[in-house]
C-alpha cells in the first residue's frame, strides 16, 4: 500500500494593525484638546474677536511654521538639541553619582544634602550673570546651565528611590552573601529604576526649560533666539512658532524616555489607574 505524501496547507495569517486599536484610540484622546482649542483660536481671530496683531490664528503660525522649515528652522533645531543633549548628560551624570553616594551614606547626606538644599533654591535666571561672568558667552555657559537645571530632579528622585527601596530585600541580599557590588546590580538598582527614571524625565524637561533661559540672553542662533527675533520685531506669529516647536521637541524627547523606561522595567506589574490594564 502506497502513500502519498501529502502538503498541508497552511492558513494565512490573519491582518493585525502595526499599531493596536486601543493605543490609536489613546493617542486620539490625546490630541482632542489641542485640535478644539485651534478651531475655537481660528473662528476667534477670524472672527475679530481676538486682535490678531497679540494672537495670530493658526493657520498664519504655520505659515509662518512652514516658512521657517525652508530657511533655518533645522539649524536653530541643531543646535538647542546639542546643548540640551550635552546639558542634560552632564547634569545627570552628576546628579545620579550624588545621589547614589548621599542614598547609601548617611555621613554623605550630612554633609552634602545642606548645601544642595539651598543650590536648589536658587532661580534659574540667578546664574546667568555669574556664568557669564566665569565662562564668557559661549556655549560652555549655556551647558552648565542647562545642566544645573537638570541636576535637581535626577538627584531628588534618585536620593527618594534609594531610600524607598524594602529593607528586607537588602536583608535578604545579605543572607545569600551578596557582595556590594553584586546587591547594587541584583537588588538596588533594579528597585531604583522607577524614581530614577522619573526623576530622568523631570530633569530634562527642566533642560528644555533652562536652554530658553540660555537662549534668550546671549545666543545668536536656537530657538531660544527665535523666541528674541520674534519679540524684537513684534511677530508673535514666530514667538509662538518657536513654542510650538519647543514642546514637539520636549514632547518627543520625554517619549524616548518613557519608551526606554517601559523596556526597561517590562518585569513592572504596575497599577494604570481606573479603566487601563496594569502595565506589563
Amino acid at each position: 500500500m502506497s502513500s502519498k505524501s501529502k502538503t498541508l496547507a497552511v492558513p494565512p495569517r490573519p491582518w493585525r494593525p502595526a499599531v493596536p486599536l486601543a493605543a490609536l484610540v489613546v493617542r486620539a484622546k490625546g490630541l482632542a484638546i489641542p485640535l478644539v482649542a485651534i478651531l475655537l483660536l481660528e473662528v476667534a481671530v477670524r472672527a475679530g474677536w481676538v486682535p490678531a496683531y497679540q494672537m495670530p490664528a493658526p493657520s498664519d503660525i504655520l505659515l509662518t511654521l512652514q516658512e521657517l522649515a525652508a530657511g533655518p528652522l533645522w539649524g536653530h533645531i541643531g543646535v538647542s538639541l546639542g546643548r540640551v543633549a550635552a546639558g542634560f548628560a552632564v547634569g545627570a551624570s552628576l546628579a545620579l553619582a550624588a545621589a547614589a553616594w548621599v542614598g547609601l551614606s548617611r555621613e554623605a547626606e550630612a554633609y552634602l544634602e545642606p548645601t544642595l538644599a539651598a543650590l536648589r533654591a536658587i532661580p534659574s535666571l540667578a546664574w546667568v550673570p555669574l556664568l557669564l561672568l566665569w565662562l564668557g558667552i559661549d556655549e560652555r555657559s549655556k551647558v552648565v546651565l542647562i545642566a544645573i537645571g537638570a541636576f535637581f530632579p535626577v538627584y531628588l528622585n534618585g536620593v527618594a528611590a534609594i531610600r524607598n527601596i524594602d529593607r528586607k530585600l537588602v536583608e535578604v541580599g545579605r543572607m545569600y552573601g551578596f557582595g556590594r557590588l553584586r546587591l547594587a546590580r541584583r537588588i538596588l538598582l533594579p528597585a531604583a529604576l522607577p524614581g530614577l527614571f522619573t526623576g530622568l524625565r523631570g530633569g530634562l524637561s527642566l533642560a528644555w526649560m533652562f536652554l530658553v533661559a540660555a537662549e534668550l540672553i546671549a545666543a545668536t542662533r536656537g530657538l531660544g533666539y527665535l523666541l528674541t527675533d520674534g519679540r524684537e520685531t513684534s511677530r508673535p506669529d514666530l514667538v509662538l512658532a518657536a513654542i510650538i516647536v519647543l514642546a514637539l521637541l520636549g514632547k518627543l524627547s520625554d517619549g524616548l524616555l518613557a519608551t526606554l523606561e517601559r523596556r526597561l522595567l517590562v518585569w513592572r506589574d504596575a497599577f494604570a489607574g481606573e479603566g487601563g490594564e496594569a502595565q506589563p
